[in-house]
C-alpha cells in the first residue's frame, strides 16, 4: 500500500472510531510500528491528527480568527445557545468566555435577565449594553485585536478573585479521554482559572468540536457538569461523555 493510500486508511479510521492506535495499524495494514509512527507523525505535522503515546487522535478544527468563525456553522452554534439558554437563571454570577457560541448565547438572553455577567471577551461585554439588570464585568489587560479578547496575567488573576455560579465555556476541542484542550497555552490558563473558580462548567461544542484534541490542556473531562451540543450528534458519541458523569443537552 502506497504512503498516500496508507494516510487515507488512517484518517478513514481515526474518524470512525476517535482513536488509532500504532501497533492495531501495524498489524492492519502489514507494516512496521516504525512506519506507522513516522505516517502519523507526518499526518501530525500536515496539522491532520493530534500525537499520543501510542497512536492519535483527531486534530482540533483549524484556528480562525474571531469575525471569521461567526460564518462558521452558525446554524449550529445558534441551536446550542438557545439550548442552553435554560441553564441561566436570575441573580446568578455568571462566567461567561470567549467565542462565537458564547456570543450567540448571549444574544438569546431575555432582556430583563437580572445577574452579574464577567468576562475578558469585548464582544460579550458589548452584548449586554442595553440589558437594564445586568452588571458587566469586563475583566482588564492586553487587548488581542485579532481575537477581540483581553489576554495577560491579569485575565487570570483576576478570575481566580471571584467565585461564579455558572462558567460556560467556548470549546476549541472536547475529548473524554483528554478533556477540555486549546490552541493557546495563555487560554489554557485563563479557561482553568474559570472552571476552577465555578460552582457549575457548561461546555457550548458543535459536533466538529468533539472527539477532537488540540495542543494545550486546559482541565480533565471530569471538571465539566455539563455539555451542550447539537441534535445531530449521535448518541453513540455522547455516551463517553454521559459515562464521566457530565449532563448532556441537545
Amino acid at each position: 500500500m502506497l504512503k498516500a493510500e496508507r494516510h487515507n486508511y488512517i484518517l478513514n479510521l481515526l474518524e470512525k472510531e476517535g482513536k488509532v492506535h500504532a501497533v492495531a495499524l501495524s498489524e492492519a495494514l502489514q507494516i512496521s510500528v516504525d512506519t506507522v509512527r513516522r505516517d502519523l507523525q507526518a499526518l501530525a505535522d500536515a496539522g491532520k491528527v493530534t500525537r499520543v503515546h501510542g497512536g492519535a487522535l483527531p486534530a482540533s478544527p483549524k484556528s480562525m480568527d474571531f469575525v471569521s468563525r461567526q460564518f462558521v456553522s452558525s446554524a449550529a452554534k445558534l441551536e446550542v445557545a438557545k439550548t442552553a439558554v435554560s441553564l441561566i437563571q436570575n441573580h446568578q454570577v455568571i462566567f461567561m468566555d470567549n467565542g462565537t457560541t458564547t456570543l450567540m448565547l448571549a444574544q438569546q438572553l431575555p432582556h430583563n435577565l437580572q445577574a452579574t455577567i464577567v468576562t475578558h471577551s469585548l464582544p460579550l461585554a458589548l452584548a449586554f449594553v442595553d440589558y437594564p439588570e445586568v452588571d458587566v464585568v469586563l475583566v482588564g489587560g492586553k487587548l488581542d485585536k485579532q481575537e477581540r479578547v483581553v489576554v495577560g496575567v491579569s485575565v487570570v488573576e483576576t478570575y481566580r478573585r471571584i467565585q461564579a455560579d455558572a462558567c460556560f465555556l467556548g470549546i476549541c476541542s472536547l475529548h473524554p479521554e483528554t478533556g477540555i484542550t486549546v490552541t493557546s497555552l495563555e487560554e489554557s490558563y485563563v479557561k482553568q482559572a474559570m472552571i476552577e473558580q465555578s460552582s457549575e462548567v457548561v461546555a457550548l461544542a458543535t459536533k466538529d468540536k468533539l472527539g477532537t484534541v488540540a495542543p494545550y490542556r486546559a482541565a480533565p473531562i471530569a471538571e465539566l457538569t455539563h455539555l451542550v451540543t447539537e441534535t445531530a450528534v449521535s448518541i453513540t458519541t455522547l455516551n463517553p461523555y454521559r459515562a464521566a458523569g457530565i449532563t448532556v443537552l441537545q
